[in-house]
């Protein structure tokens, strides 16, 4: 049998063991394209499966890029771009000029100034060490802002390759299945899903200079909140729409849970403003600091979820913040962020181990 590849994922097609990645089976190699066994069943009945790819291998894929003469289009999600960075990105692009593209610009408040998300990103960038050639925003799902981006890789490419990257689930499938639509290039055939981790290898998509767009696998960033739950809560606190502003005034000595996967702890001084940026499924409950502790003991999984009744997580870890800013953003990522309004206050934010949790200047007035 020829070398067959799945059009959804991009791993090589076997057929002998249905435990392994590519695994289609004989009947599959009929159809056209050919799609793997996980691809089908991620397609038509929203089952994933898990893949024994780690971020390690996913990062060796990366590193070919950089023996490329290729523009690289680095995707991240603006709703959580701190744990949308690929870490060490620059040594694996190489001297190729990078395309910085933000996503999911629908989830923000319209009232959400484009140009500030733009210098916010921009500055995360030069933090991170990369100096992109250019920065847009987009959102793939809702096909806005994608003819600025589409211009812009036409423009910075200069008739070469682009390789499209990210970590899991900012995306890029999405992204590139509505370029192949724009651009008449044929169906869209990469299997795009709310889970992370869909694209397997490189996916070429054929351009019309002879040369190719790359589909490149996602990168696993083990600080997303979606690794510490279940398929099931992941759809929960994931937002598909426009995320509406909670507020919340809060007295000192109060806490705000996210349902059980996050904690914030407003100290002082005097009585303050917090609003909560995150999934409107996300419940969020207020009481006491001293009853927190046992709130959280006794109610995990039940009233403080997601995440689902039985579910282990790991411990809580506190992380404590003095703002510095007229608005600071607390952000834990993949799940959202809260705004403190004012200068001064002193705040505890908790996250199971190994979630990641930051201070930032606020990106949205309000």
């Amino acid at each position: 049998m020829d070398e067959l590849y799945c059009a959804g994922c991009g791993v090589k097609i076997q057929t002998n063991d249905p435990n392994a990645l590519g695994y289609a089976p004989t009947s599959a190699l009929q159809h056209d394209p050919v799609v793997c066994q996980r691809c089908f069943r991620l397609a038509h009945y929203n089952e994933i499966q898990d893949v024994s790819l780690t971020g390690d291998d996913f990062l060796n894929m990366l590193s070919r890029i950089s023996e490329k003469d290729a523009l690289v289009v680095y995707l991240v999600d603006l709703f959580d771009i701190a744990g949308s960075w690929v870490p060490g990105l620059q040594r694996f692009v190489g001297n190729n000029p990078v395309l910085l593209v933000g996503n999911k610009q629908d989830l923000f408040p319209k009232s959400t100034n484009p140009n500030k998300l733009i210098s916010w990103m921009r500055r995360s960038a030069h933090e991170q060490g990369l100096k992109p050639v250019d920065v847009v925003l987009m959102s793939a799902a809702k096909n806005h802002g994608l003819d600025d981006v589409a211009s812009c890789i036409d423009y910075y490419r200069k008739g070469r390759d682009v390789y499209v990257v990210g970590t899991t689930n900012v995306g890029k499938s999405t992204f590139i299945n509505h370029l192949i639509q724009q651009l008449g290039s044929g169906d869209s055939v990469i299997t795009t899903s709310k889970f992370p981790g869909t694209t397997l290898d490189f996916i070429a998509i054929p351009l019309d200079d002879d040369r190719n767009l790359y589909d490149t696998p996602g990168v696993v960033n083990d600080h997303q909140v979606a690794h510490f739950v279940e398929t099931r809560d992941y759809k929960k606190i994931m937002p598909g729409k426009e995320v509406k502003p909670k507020v919340f005034q809060l007295n000192e000595n109060q806490t705000l849970f996210l349902g059980g996967l996050a904690r914030i702890d407003y100290i002082g001084p005097a009585k303050r403003s917090l609003i909560v940026y995150a999934a409107g499924s996300l419940l969020i409950h207020r009481t006491k600091m001293e009853q927190a502790d046992d709130l959280y003991e006794r109610q995990l999984g039940r009233l403080l979820a997601p995440p689902s009744e039985g579910t282990s997580l790991p411990a809580m870890v506190r992380y404590d913040f003095r703002t510095d800013e007229p608005d600071s953003d607390v952000v834990f990522s993949g799940l959202g962020w809260i705004t403190i309004k004012g200068k001064g206050a002193r705040v505890s934010a908790y996250a199971p181990k190994g979630i990641g949790v930051s201070l930032r200047p606020s990106i949205i007035k309000g």
